[in-house]
């Protein structure tokens, strides 16, 4: 079997260790040359989409997705023993393209030059990754691998997942409170199978940096390229000038690119009263302050008039089982909701432990209806909580405000705060 793919793509590892382990015949198409070979007219009628890592079988089958390649080179003992562990891996799979790939490229690829440096997508993204990495340290501090007894596909697609970060930017310090996945990572490093694989890896000793003049050598190199093929192709088009756009790499997933393509649209906050709060220097303090000085300073600097406070909680906690799921649920939320950070802030608590927790939380926004409703975008997950708008003014206000802020308490059955998350 062929596997089409450019070098240290960790996408097409998945499928390359894992047929080290199931003792697959797979080797990578000699002579490929990104943004040649897969733009070509024989490559395209194989694999119209002309996305890589893609496999073409040895019966002359093709087939494109990293996890799906991976999956067709695997055997019964990479894809589980019993039918749980077949839907454990595909979880695992599934929360490595969901919840670390995103993450992984809002952080990685300005150090790559690959997009520009935002800071406030860098910082959510740090954010979204140590919490998927608390979620494998609670389930690698009593587990050897992810599935079952042995190594699975699981363990390889995480792993795979997590190789630009530990190579790029996540330090010592920033994997320290990690210890299990460290260890987890580096069981699954020195396996003979992926020793085969992946070559010359080094644990990142310090954080890369965003350097401008890579970002615009890479644009110069691919974008020039990407803009010149399009001119090629629709000499009559000249449309209206809006904004400037940059086309995404074509080594960029569909779901990368959608992030980076998406059109701007209005902010629905914009049709109301501006008042005097400011989101940005309050959850800057919040930020860098402990709660002592944060905390006061948000009562102080609060606008009732044109700001508004809600408290949401989850209206089926019984169909609440692990923990880390119910965490990923809440990520998922915020993760939809992202155009609406600028002018919201909230943080959600998960309260008790497996099969017998509830989430909640405070926000805040600018209005004083319930926002969810003025954007179709917004309207995926606030009907699965009740939501009631609370007295900015009232002491059990502060006091609720304080608690969920804070990351203290219980909740009003009595379970412990078990973790919380933050959304600004």
């Amino acid at each position: 079997m062929l596997l089409y793919t450019y070098p240290e793509n960790f996408r097409a590892y998945k499928a390359l260790i894992a047929a080290q382990f199931s003792g697959a015949n797979l080797k990578v198409a000699p002579k490929f040359e990104f943004g040649e070979t897969n733009k070509s007219e024989e490559f395209l009628k194989k694999f119209p989409l002309g996305k890589v890592p893609a496999l073409e079988t040895d019966d002359g089958k093709y087939l494109t997705e990293s996890n799906a390649i991976a999956y067709y080179v695997s055997n019964a003992q990479l894809r589980g023993s019993n039918d749980f562990e077949k839907a454990e891996v595909m979880q695992w799979m599934s929360f490595a393209n969901t919840e670390i790939g995103p993450a992984s490229s809002a952080w990685v690829f300005p150090i790559l030059g690959i997009i520009q440096f935002n800071k406030n997508s860098v910082d959510r993204a740090k954010e979204d990754i140590k919490a998927f990495l608390n979620t494998l340290q609670v389930r690698l501090v009593n587990n050897t691998f992810l599935v079952g007894e042995r190594i699975s596909l699981a363990d390889i697609v995480v792993f795979s997942s997590l190789l630009q970060l530990f190579q790029h930017v996540a330090d010592p310090a920033f994997r320290k409170p990690y210890f299990a996945v460290s260890r987890w990572f580096n069981t699954i490093l020195n396996q003979k199978e992926t020793q085969a694989v992946v070559k010359n890896f080094k644990f990142c000793d310090k954080e890369a940096q965003f350097d401008p003049k890579k970002f615009q050598e890479f644009q110069a190199k691919h974008g020039g390229q990407q803009q010149a093929q399009k001119k090629e192709k629709k000499p009559a088009e000249k449309p209206a000038k809006k904004e400037k756009e940059v086309e995404p790499p074509a080594e960029l997933d569909a779901a990368e690119q959608a992030l980076l393509m998406e059109p701007k649209s209005k902010d629905p906050f914009d049709e109301l009263p501006k008042g005097t709060f400011n989101f940005d220097d309050f959850k800057r303090v919040y930020s860098n302050e402990d709660e002592a000085k944060s905390i006061p300073y948000f009562f102080e600097k609060f606008d009732t008039e044109n700001y508004s406070i809600w408290f949401g909680e989850y209206k089926y906690p019984k169909e609440l089982t692990k923990v880390f799921m119910s965490c990923n649920l809440i990520s998922g939320m915020f993760q939809r909701l992202d155009k609406m950070r600028k002018q919201a802030f909230a943080s959600c608590i998960l309260f008790g432990e497996d099969n017998n927790s509830t989430i909640s939380g405070i926000w805040v926004w600018r209005g004083q209806d319930l926002a969810f409703p003025l954007s179709p975008d917004w309207q995926i997950d606030y009907e699965s909580y009740d939501w009631k708008k609370l007295d900015a003014k009232s002491e059990e206000t502060k006091k609720l405000v304080t608690q969920y802020f804070s990351w203290t308490g219980t909740d009003k059955e009595g379970r412990k705060f078990n973790q919380g998350k933050i959304f600004k």
